[in-house]
């Protein structure tokens, strides 16, 4: 976290859970009037402190710092332009290039200058900057990443899920716009447009709805609950089995396994018990840390399972080794069959906009047909989500990408595509 008093600029960040970082309560350290916080969790490679956001850098007038959610894929290019010209860079991650065009004197001495240095940028962003004296906040122009605007009495708050604003008993005002620029400051909100838009279309990431967000948020206009019930809905139609009971892969599955076990009649049970003290495993990246994630992270109630066909849907199939290793503890506490499925297309082709999925290789879908991951994963039998049930519950399915599903990029990827995130700036790369 990084706050100001209007006067100095105060940080404290750190490697670990949140509670683990903040063991004493944030305001006995940080006392101010504005400030900014970031998590992220590792994806490949090493953790380095130096990455650990919001990064804070010094200008010629004064303190900035900056919190970054998405990928830069333009990031490669203006890194390597400044370093020719001498610059340095502390951390090895994208979202810095964004500090050195702030301070760069082209963009610092002219008008609109976080405007400008935002149209300069590439891919996917939902940014906070914040100054001694204000907190900015901005989307790019095609929307990938949310980002929401809440009131809490005379306060204004940002946050990237609106479950965040509900929780702390702010009111949910608004989303900030694609290509819009909102300041807060002393005297109020204000807002600007650093682009116009898209030229052809908004590009919302559809596994914010998939995957990510809580199910308690509204993301992209819709409550992502609903949207996943709806999955589940459509799953059944689309992949009917004769089972006896539904389990869902929580909690990311909860909701389309309730969708899926109202719309074929299946009961819903819970064969799977979440330990909330485990991260998330689809992201970490060698298997063996993936499978021992599991074992940790999920418990089997054998006693819900044992001698009974069960259906057990789940958000995704990233690698396979996780639904390989869930299958296989399935039969081991006594399942008599294993029906998967997923409520989402088969993940073919790599994220390049802010999600780590590895490259075509690393993904089972990029290799093997439908029947080949059923048999590698184990499964009596697996249903995929089709594309047009994935975006059915849109108003506008032309407004969502959907990239690493079909391997349509709405926005160029020279500086990343066919690499893994962390080979552009060095193995310490961390991307989110």
């Amino acid at each position: 976290m990084v706050v100001s008093d209007g006067r100095e600029v105060r940080s404290a960040k750190g490697l670990g859970l949140v509670n683990e970082v903040f063991s004493k309560k944030p305001w006995e350290t940080l006392d101010g009037r504005l400030g900014i916080g970031h998590v992220r969790y590792s994806t490949t490679g090493s953790t380095r402190i130096q990455n650990v956001q919001p990064i804070v850098v010094e200008c010629a007038d004064g303190l900035w710092a900056v919190a970054h959610n998405g990928n830069l894929t333009n990031a490669q290019t203006l890194r390597r332009m400044y370093q020719e010209s001498g610059a340095i860079f502390q951390t090895s991650t994208d979202s810095e290039v964004l500090v050195h065009l702030l301070a760069d004197p082209r963009y610092r001495l002219r008008p609109r200058r976080v405007a400008r240095a935002l149209e300069d940028l590439e891919g996917t962003f939902a940014f906070l900057i914040m100054t001694k004296d204000c907190v900015m906040a901005a989307r790019d122009p095609r929307g990938f990443r949310p980002l929401s605007i809440g009131r809490l009495g005379d306060a204004w708050v940002f946050a990237s899920e609106t479950c965040a604003l509900a929780q702390m008993g702010a009111e949910h005002v608004r989303d900030v716009q694609p290509g819009e620029l909102v300041v807060a400051d002393a005297t109020g909100l204000h807002s600007t447009l650093f682009a116009d838009g898209p030229k052809e279309r908004l590009s919302q990431c559809i596994f914010e709805m998939v995957y990510f967000a809580r199910p308690d948020s509204v993301v992209f206009g819709r409550n992502v609950h609903q949207v996943r019930f709806a999955y589940g809905l459509r799953l059944a139609q689309e992949h009917p089995a004769q089972a006896d009971i539904v389990i869902p892969v929580p909690d990311s599955g909860n909701s389309a396994a309730l969708g899926f076990s109202r719309g074929s009649g299946i009961p819903l049970d819970a064969g799977f018990i979440r330990n909330h003290y485990i991260g998330r495993t689809f992201i970490m990246p060698e298997a063996d840390a993936r499978a021992e994630g599991v074992d940790m992270k999920l418990a089997i109630l054998s006693e819900v399972v044992r001698g009974r066909r069960v259906v057990v849907v789940d958000d995704s199939i990233v690698r396979g080794t996780t639904a390989r290793h869930r299958v296989a503890r399935l039969r081991g506490a006594g399942a008599k069959e294993v029906h998967v499925r997923i409520s989402c297309p088969p993940t073919a082709h790599p994220c390049y906009y802010g999600i780590d999925f590895p490259t075509r290789d690393e993904l089972i879908a990029g290799a093997k047909e439908v029947d080949g991951i059923r048999q590698f994963i184990g499964a009596d039998s697996l249903g995929y989500l089709s594309l047009e049930g994935l975006l059915s519950p849109c108003a506008r399915p032309q407004d969502f990408c959907a990239a690493c599903f079909t391997g349509d990029y709405p926005v160029g990827v020279a500086d990343t595509k066919g690499k893994r995130g962390l080979e552009l700036f060095g193995p310490e790369l961390k991307l989110v």
